[in-house]
């Protein structure tokens, strides 16, 4: 009997590394403190009740932890209206098109309605769901929007808003990115962002509605190359954290996901990196140019379109966590959908910082020195190394 008491613990033990790769649940401090309870659980029922009795007793209850950490229930989705941004391809069309199946009223924001995604939610989707035209830098466009949302929602309600439009220009170092990438990389993920929802809280308010928003892991970990994105969804994280605070007394729960490595419009295609690395080659000052090589930036292009076999083309993960953000009956304030997120964020969180940046080396980029750091032939290394 101890076998099989040792064999459920075993299971269990197995069953949430598995889940935690899988980045279906973190080790949260709900989660640690479920286990921890487990823990004292199982010494009780060893030394009070008979053995089988205190065996099934314990199985049921890691049963109980893993189930409730991974399911929960949801609300009908008939007649209840969302408006989902960044339709025109990856997560906004996926999310669009899959809330249309389960019977929700769609508004979903395209930057061209030509373009191959909106011809394709037209051809798929139902008439329920409208496309909108929206350019989130261009405050016109936003305004438009948001009158036509209000008169389209405004006796029935908007119940859920989906912040998934966002953009990334540059793979480079923070010192070799030009300020305007920075602040277009603002413009689009943090401040159109915040001026759509912000201009349609009273809807959100009036039905208590849900605000999901896409963000990124580059912006809760220094990403390497990726400080233009990563500072961006950093903003957009704390002000959606800030959020989820101020709106709770209203009714309106708040969530941010986190997504994994996908496989997503021009993000994950070479030839549009290629051409934005040629770009900032052209557009680099000489003294920079001189001191990091074109050799190095050659490297870390090399190095971010290898990372792309691994994105995953299913992004069923992530539009299930939006789905489960707009309809749970108690949604989760963070998603972390994606392989490998959990021992991840892990090590980001529990370990030294010099594992974290091993392992962000390891799985992502580890660029070679830059010309001003590398020896010189027939001398010794610049000082400093």
């Amino acid at each position: 009997m101890e076998l099989g008491c040792s064999l459920v613990w075993l299971l269990f033990c197995c069953s949430l590394v598995v889940q935690l790769l899988c980045c279906d649940l973190l080790l949260t401090p709900r989660l640690l403190l479920r286990v921890g309870l487990l823990v004292l659980l199982q010494g009780f029922s060893h030394t009070v009740l008979p053995l089988p009795l205190g065996t099934a007793l314990t199985g049921t209850a890691c049963w109980l932890v893993l189930a409730g950490a991974t399911q929960r229930k949801r609300m009908p989705a008939s007649g209840r209206a969302v408006f989902v941004t960044g339709c025109d391809s990856g997560f906004g069309k996926e999310a669009a098109h899959h809330l249309d199946t389960l019977g929700l009223t769609v508004f979903a924001s395209v930057l061209d309605l030509k373009s191959p995604g909106a011809e394709e939610l037209r051809q798929n989707c139902s008439a329920r769901l409208t496309l909108l035209e929206m350019d989130l830098t261009n405050p016109e466009d936003i305004q438009r929007v948001l009158h036509f949302i209000k008169a389209q929602t405004g006796k029935t309600g908007l119940w859920g808003l989906v912040n998934n439009a966002g953009v990334n220009h540059t793979i480079a170092d923070a010192e070799l990115t030009p300020l305007h990438h920075f602040r277009s990389c603002m413009e689009v993920n943090f401040f159109g962002t915040l001026e759509l929802t912000k201009g349609l809280l009273p809807l959100l308010r009036s039905s208590q509605g849900r605000i999901v928003t896409v963000s990124s892991p580059a912006g809760s970990m220094p990403y390497p190359c990726l400080a233009s994105y990563g500072a961006s969804k950093a903003a957009l994280s704390l002000v959606m954290d800030t959020f989820q605070y101020e709106l709770a007394p209203w009714g309106i729960r708040v969530s941010v996901i986190f997504p994994g490595y996908f496989k997503t419009g021009s993000t994950c295609n070479p030839d549009y990196w290629k051409e934005r690395k040629d770009q900032l080659l052209v557009a680099l000052p000489p003294d920079l140019l001189e001191a990091y090589g074109e050799g190095y930036l050659e490297d870390i292009n090399k190095q971010f379109v290898a990372s792309m076999k691994r994105a995953v083309e299913d992004l069923s993960p992530v539009v299930e966590s939006i789905t489960d953000g707009l309809l749970s009956t108690r949604p989760l304030v963070k998603y972390y959908p994606g392989r490998g997120l959990g021992l991840m964020y892990f090590i980001h969180h529990y370990l030294p910082h010099t594992v974290r940046n091993l392992f962000l080396k390891a799985f992502f980029i580890s660029p070679e020195l830059p010309r001003g750091l590398q020896p010189k032939p027939g001398g010794s290394a610049p000082q400093g190394e």
